[in-house]
Parts: C-alpha cells; sequence; structure tokens
C-alpha cells in the first residue's frame, strides 16, 4: 500500500504522547529527590553531647560490684529450673542511644504522669553530688522521685575522714537540693560493716573498747545533730550479717563485739527519737539463716526497749529472681510491725552475657516485666502502712556501680534510665505496675 504521510490529527496526538511522557518523567524524578531527602539525617541542635568518659573519681559510690554473678539472689538456688534470660554476641562496638534533650523535664518519650504522682508510698533514688549539677540528671530527680538518698556522701568515710574532723559539704549539697524541691531524705548510713568502707584512722586506731564506744557514739550523735529535721529516716547499721547467718569480720564487731549493732540503733535514739531508723542487708528476700539472724537481732532490740523502725530489703536483683521468694519474707519482716523498704533497686542484665553487651530489645523488655512484677509484689505483700517505699540504686545505666570504670557503660544495664537518661521498658514497667493498687 502507498504512504500518503501524517494526517493533522494524526500529528496533534504524537505531540501530546510526547508532552505527556516529558511531563510523567519530571514527576517521577521530583518523587525521588523527595523521598531522599525526607531519608537524610538531621542534625539535632537540641541534643547535648554523649558522655562516655569515665564518671569523676571524686563522684564514685564506694559500692564494690559483686565478683561473681549471683550476688542479690539466692546462694543456695542454683539455675535449676529458673528461666535463662536471652544472651546476644558482643559487637565491636556498641552503640549509644539519643541522649535526652537537656531542654525538657521530661525524658525520651515519657508521659505526663511521674513515678512519684503515681504510687501511693515515696519513690526515691540515690545520687551523688556532682550529678545534681547536671541539668538533665536534676530534672529527672526532681521530675520523678519523691525520696532522696546518697550512694556514697553520708557514708563513714566521707563524712568522718580524720579522728577529729567532719566533713558535710557534698551531704549538705544534696539535703539543700532535697529541701528546695520538696523531697524527703533517706541517710545512708551510719555503720558499714565492712572495713574497705571505712577511713584509714579507724581501721589504724589502736584503742580498747572503751574508746571505739566513743568513737561509735561521736559519730553517731555528731551526724544525726547536724541533720536533725532534715534526714527523716537512716540506715544505722548496714549489711552486717553473712549468708550463713554469722556476723561479718569488721572493725566494730572485732572491738566491741556483736553487740555493736544494737549500740549503734540506741545511740541514734537518744539523740533524734523521731527519726525513722533501718537495719538494711541483701539477700534476706532468700529467707534461711541470714533472714532468721536479721529477724533475732530486731527481736533482741525489742526486748531491750531499743527502736529499730524499719528494715532495708536491697534488691540488687536478677531477671531470674523468683518473685514469691522476695513477696514471702518481705510479708514475714511486715508481720512483726517493720516498715519495709526496697532501699537499692536495681535489676541486674549482665548473667550469661560477655564482658561488655549491648542491651538488646528482648532483654530490655524482660526487665521491664520483671520490675513490673517486683513491684506489684511488694504492694500486694507488704499492707499499706508499712510501705516505707522503693528507692533505685542511681538514675541511668551509667551511674550504676556494675558499669564503675567502663567508658562506655556497656558491662550493665540495670535501671530505669538509660546511658542517656531516657526511660527505659524497666521505667515503663515500674509506672505500670501503680495500675493495680
Amino acid at each position: 500500500m502507498r504512504f500518503t504521510g501524517p494526517t493533522f490529527q494524526n500529528i496533534l496526538r504524537l505531540r501530546c504522547f510526547v508532552l505527556s511522557l516529558v511531563l510523567l518523567t519530571a514527576s517521577l524524578s521530583a518523587c525521588k529527590t523527595s523521598a531522599e531527602e525526607d531519608l537524610t539525617p538531621q542534625n539535632d541542635t537540641n541534643t547535648q553531647k554523649v558522655i562516655t568518659s569515665p564518671e569523676n573519681e571524686s563522684s564514685e559510690s564506694d559500692e564494690e560490684p559483686a565478683q561473681d554473678e549471683n550476688k542479690g539472689e539466692d546462694p543456695n538456688a542454683g539455675n535449676a529450673g529458673q528461666t535463662q534470660q536471652p544472651t546476644t554476641q558482643q559487637p565491636a562496638t556498641p552503640q549509644p542511644s539519643t541522649p535526652a534533650k537537656e531542654t525538657s523535664n521530661t525524658p525520651g518519650n515519657q508521659t505526663a504522669s511521674s513515678l512519684k504522682s503515681s504510687f501511693d508510698f515515696p519513690i526515691g533514688v540515690a545520687v551523688v553530688k556532682e550529678r545534681l549539677e547536671e541539668g538533665v540528671y536534676a530534672n529527672i530527680v526532681k521530675k520523678e522521685f519523691s525520696r532522696i538518698g546518697a550512694e556514697s556522701n553520708f557514708k563513714f568515710k566521707s563524712t568522718h575522714p580524720e579522728k577529729n574532723k567532719y566533713t558535710f559539704n557534698k551531704a549538705d549539697a544534696i539535703v539543700s537540693f532535697a529541701q528546695q524541691n520538696n523531697m524527703a531524705v533517706h541517710g545512708h548510713c551510719l555503720i558499714w560493716a565492712k572495713d574497705s568502707t571505712m577511713p584509714s584512722w579507724l581501721l589504724n586506731d589502736k584503742g580498747d573498747a572503751q574508746e571505739f564506744d566513743r568513737i561509735l557514739k561521736n559519730h553517731i550523735s555528731t551526724l544525726l545533730t547536724h541533720f536533725r529535721g532534715k534526714v527523716s529516716s537512716w540506715d544505722v547499721v548496714n549489711e552486717a550479717v553473712a549468708d550463713d547467718g554469722t556476723l561479718k569480720d569488721n572493725i566494730w564487731l572485732r572491738k566491741l563485739g556483736a553487740g555493736y549493732i544494737l549500740k549503734a540503733f540506741k545511740y541514734a535514739q537518744e539523740v533524734d527519737p523521731t527519726v525513722k531508723l533501718f537495719y538494711n542487708d541483701y539477700g534476706q528476700e532468700f529467707g534461711g539463716k541470714k533472714m532468721n539472724k536479721i529477724m533475732a537481732i530486731i527481736a533482741e532490740a525489742k526486748q531491750q526497749g531499743i527502736k529499730i523502725d524499719g528494715m532495708g530489703f536491697q534488691l540488687h536483683t536478677v531477671l531470674r529472681i523468683d518473685v514469691n521468694k522476695i513477696k514471702t519474707n518481705m510479708a514475714l519482716a511486715a508481720s512483726k510491725g517493720l516498715l519495709i523498704h526496697v532501699s537499692e533497686f536495681d535489676v541486674s542484665l549482665k548473667y550469661g552475657q560477655p564482658k561488655t553487651f549491648v542491651l538488646t530489645k528482648a532483654l530490655e523488655k524482660a526487665q521491664g516485666e520483671k520490675v513490673k512484677e517486683i513491684v506489684q509484689g511488694y504492694m500486694k505483700s507488704v499492707p499499706k502502712n508499712l510501705q516505707f517505699g522503693i528507692t533505685t540504686w542511681g538514675l541511668g545505666d551509667k551511674d550504676s556501680f556494675f558499669n564503675k570504670g567502663y567508658a562506655n557503660y556497656d558491662h550493665d544495664y540495670p535501671l530505669l534510665f538509660d546511658r542517656n537518661y531516657n526511660p527505659k521498658d524497666a521505667y515503663r514497667g515500674f509506672l505500670e505496675a501503680s495500675l493495680s493498687k
């Protein structure tokens, strides 16, 4: 057939098709550019720089991490029948999470609720003086907690460094912070039954029992007089009983005998009869010989008219803890009319992990559920009038004594907030426990 050439109508249709094709190509190119821009990380000028250097030595706790993985759990329980927590492979370099913004009182994705507004009993946190000078840290402490304590700043070595010298500047700063923010103060501790926590002058003192009795009474009287009306409760004696029910060896036991424990409470009572006095320890939540010995000491104090108002259950605990044991022994102490204080709460994740490891979502979720279960157990096993409160041992993971000396704070993740003070599932689990009250 002979080709006669395009008609005008065909030419017009061809031009329209070409124009449509050009417009479609331009539109697809623009969409691709827009999508790429949306995926480009943007600099956040409001975020604070991630801190990865070790904590300043002057603000470190005297607490020492346990040498084995079993502190805070039943020494006789073993691992039979217990649930293993998830494990992870050790990464080359742990990646930091996004730091909380210093310009806001609200950490991360936290709701308007706070811990202190969600419970009928005080929620506390153990701090160090230097941390309170950091804006993000201080804002969270003010927003979330109704009681404040100290990891080290009230202890013997800090407040009584020389025989005839007392120093209260750090402890006073904590008390001042509490007063400015309408928080109660719990003092920790007057006597710790461990030689390494005592100043060298005391350990080297060659005095007799009468001399050491005078030192004990003077130390307790000086602290309670200085903080009268400012510190409403004290751990008078800390960690004096071993797992086998014997008294731990320390300078006070060697110089004064077993009676030093009741003497300490007696001297505190004489100085300030209104302050609440506690015996504080770990591991008694498992019952056995340790719990029996502590209860015997408290019963003897009662017979002698010496006041012991309550018991501190430290609860440096782990994922595989049997919460029923905690509930049983808290209920036992409460049955004697004792105030029950969860005094040093954290949930360690390092069991079964390499020396340093990254917090996975599976571990974080399991920790949140365990925190929730323990807080609910406290509320169910302790009568309301004896619920003295729950205190976490530090604010964020970088403050934990388990991470002492680790530049990236990646040896454990036991607290409610991460190393940049963003709330974890542990925080949310704690908060959710309030719904069961």
